[in-house]
């Protein structure tokens, strides 16, 4: 659960924040209709991700890569033609006005497309491990995924209120911020898909452009959650010392309840991006931590099999074996005696889900390194979801007798 709130909130929070900018931005440009402006913006947004995801995970129709980069693009423009009319536009105020908010809704659209669909896909991904909506982990996960959503959601929202109460100047900086700084973020990706498929020639400066912005994503997250931060942290202050003029009670009545609801939605955003920052730092790290898996265990090497006796695995639990290829690859199987049973679970260290990552034993369970996905113990040896890549075996004489050729087959899986 911890891992896929923390996956949920990597991957929603940026685009919740940003949309709270840029929504925000839409109402201080001040067109009589915004509100239809930014209805429409997140529901052609949300419908269209929805699509996306259909489509991506229906079909190979989708090329990741390349939308983001058409994603990209139509981001990219939106911004340049933004500036391009708030500078040269000044003497036609509704046109700009129009045209303004519908350049910043363009850009809520495309940050919304290029965000949501890889946190639609999640659900898709954990049943195929899982291939049960029932089971424990596929619940834990999807309740885990609720609470990074509503995290990010609150934090968004908390954004908006706050920025819609700063002045034009000072809230279309901390917008016009946290948006290039993410175009940067997005620009290493586009020049990673033109490097890796060749568009573009190879070059040492964007490779290592693309390499940075790709390990150093969470840092660009949190550097627009620190730009955000500067909103409630100006309000509060500003609220400190409210001299807005009023003529009656009832005035000074309604303006002491609009600076404490300032003062609520301050507060949540502040506590929101700290609650962020420990997600996406101390508990991220933990969540993502490596479980060392157990040491190979010896076992006797023929000309052309690798012998398992059964007297080395009748505990029950988790053993590791290996033989080394040719190649230096260390090709490693499991073995496990199924519970009330005298047939054992017998397959690669590895699934065709999550690679090579390996299983390790928890309480009795057998869990994949990866996913954290458990293992039905009685399917090990079985196709299908997580469980380990089959592979061929006889049993004779008391041992599990691999053949040394079955193991040199799936090498390229391995290291």
């Amino acid at each position: 659960m911890l891992k896929y709130f923390v996956l949920a909130t990597e991957q929603l929070l940026p685009m919740m924040l940003l949309a709270g900018l840029l929504l925000s931005g839409v109402r201080h440009i001040g067109c009589k209709n915004y509100k239809i402006f930014q209805y429409v913006s997140v529901i052609t947004g949300l419908l269209s991700a929805i699509v996306m995801t259909v489509f991506k995970t229906t079909t190979n129709k989708i090329d990741t890569g390349m939308w983001n980069v058409r994603i990209y693009v139509i981001n990219m423009t939106a911004l340049v033609l933004f500036i391009l009319i708030s500078l040269f536009a000044g003497k036609l105020k509704e046109i700009k006005k129009i045209l303004q908010s519908v350049m910043l809704c363009v850009m809520t659209v495309a940050m919304l497309v290029y965000f949501i669909p890889p946190f639609f896909e999640n659900p898709h991904a954990i049943l195929f491990a899982e291939q049960s909506v029932l089971s424990a982990n596929f619940l834990y996960s999807m309740v885990g995924m609720f609470f990074g959503l509503t995290l990010s959601f609150i934090a968004g929202l908390a954004v908006y209120k706050g920025n819609i109460r700063l002045s034009p100047s000072h809230s279309m900086s901390v917008m016009f911020i946290s948006v290039i700084v993410n175009m940067i973020n997005e620009l290493g990706d586009m020049f990673g898909v033109f490097l890796a498929k060749r568009i573009i020639k190879t070059n040492h400066t964007l490779f290592t452009f693309a390499v940075f912005t790709s390990n150093n994503k969470i840092w660009f997250t949190l550097f627009i959650a620190a730009v955000c931060f500067i909103i409630p942290v100006t309000l509060l202050i500003k609220s400190r010392n409210v001299n807005e003029p009023y003529e009656n009670n009832a005035g000074h009545r309604k303006i002491k309840a609009k600076w404490r609801n300032i003062k609520r939605w301050s507060r949540a955003a502040i506590v929101c991006v700290i609650f962020s920052f420990v997600t996406l730092t101390s508990l991220r790290a933990y969540a993502n931590q490596e479980i060392e898996i157990s040491p190979i265990e010896e076992a006797k090497v023929t000309d052309d099999s690798v012998v398992v006796s059964f007297e080395q695995v009748a505990d029950g639990h988790l053993h590791r074996f290996g033989y080394t290829t040719e190649k230096g690859k260390t090709v490693r199987f499991i073995v496990i005696k199924k519970p009330n049973s005298s047939a054992y679970g017998i397959g690669l260290d590895a699934c065709d889900i999550c690679g090579e990552t390996g299983y390790y034993e928890r309480e009795g369970q057998v869990v994949c390194n990866l996913c954290n996905v458990v293992m039905n113990i009685n399917t090990i040896g079985f196709k299908g979801g997580c469980n380990p890549i089959v592979i061929d075996y006889k049993l004779q004489d008391g041992n599990i007798i691999v053949p040394i050729a079955e193991l040199v087959k799936h090498e390229d899986i391995f290291k």
